[in-house]
């Protein structure tokens, strides 16, 4: 007959095996040498997330419109985390440019295991510069949803849905062929609640936010994940001319009201997305898919009073 303490005797073993397996997991180990396609990674934010994905030993390929940044990102990452990068020209919006770079990938890298879609921004073409219509001013409707430059609003719309749309299309083919990936949207604050000024950004966001549950949803039995990053407010180049006075380097009064609407009272910085997209990457999030997590100061959370 079995006593406690002969069935510990043999369990012990095994016990303490699986506590060191687990243990391994929250490592990020399982990322190492994995090849990531990171698009619009000449930003800030894509230069910041490159920097991550190269200290956990990630070959990542900086993917940007501007071969030159994306070439110098590259560069840095390399020299300061001593995993390989890459630099390579890709118009998210052109077929044959993202067909043309996932040539070069093969080449030096191999197939293809994450795709972050880091492209996207705004334009001030199509940002209006009325907040809100006023019932005394309807007889002039300069700055207004009225006056939006259709061409502006079609770029950013494009930039943002289609070139998160089609990446994914040429980029995961890989994935289908290994059984295994990841695609990592970037959403927005805007996408769960529009903000004045910008509905081309808004409404594309909110866009991705859906196309990541249904990719997800369509690929789920394939091996590959699909989840979305939604930062809060961070100062970019696309945005910096509504947050800060040019002039003055002051808050303008829209920067005032984010920061008064975010309990952390502060901006966000680019590494504070660095923890997020590393676990919805790595395998410590390998039963989520089709979500959309905000980093965010806690925005999303706060109703304003």
């Amino acid at each position: 007959m079995l006593t406690c303490a002969k069935i510990f005797f043999y369990l012990y073993p095994i016990i303490t095996q699986q506590k060191i397996l687990d243990m391994n997991k929250y490592s990020f180990e399982d990322l190492r040498g994995k090849v990531c396609v990171l698009t619009g990674g000449g930003g800030v934010i894509g230069a910041s997330l490159a920097h991550a994905l190269g200290s956990v030993g990630v070959k990542v390929v900086v993917a940007d419109l501007n071969l030159a940044a994306a070439e110098s990102i590259a560069n840095q990452v390399s020299q300061a985390t001593g995993t390989p990068a890459l630099g390579v020209e890709a118009n998210v919006l052109d077929r044959t440019s993202l067909e043309k770079s996932l040539e070069t990938i093969h080449q030096h890298f191999g197939p293809v295991d994450i795709l972050i879609n880091g492209a996207g921004g705004n334009s001030p073409k199509a940002t209006t510069q009325q907040e809100k219509l006023s019932s005394n001013s309807l007889t002039d409707l300069k700055g207004s949803f009225f006056d939006l430059d259709l061409e502006g609003f079609r770029f950013v719309f494009d930039l943002n849905f289609l070139g998160t749309l089609l990446p994914s299309m040429i980029y995961t083919k890989d994935m289908l062929t290994t059984g295994k990936g990841v695609v990592l949207n970037v959403s927005s604050m805007n996408a769960f609640r529009p903000l004045t000024k910008i509905p081309a950004y808004s409404a594309a966001k909110s866009a991705i936010n859906n196309f990541t549950e249904w990719l997800a949803v369509h690929l789920a039995e394939t091996g590959i994940r699909v989840n979305a990053v939604a930062p809060g407010f961070f100062i970019t180049n696309q945005n910096r001319f509504l947050l800060i006075d040019e002039k003055s380097g002051n808050l303008t009064p829209r920067g005032q009201k984010v920061i008064s609407n975010t309990p952390m009272g502060k901006f966000g910085e680019p590494d504070h997305l660095q923890g997020t997209v590393l676990y919805l990457l790595s395998d410590l999030s390998a039963f989520v898919t089709g979500v959309v997590i905000p980093v965010d100061g806690g925005f999303n959370a706060f109703s304003g009073v």
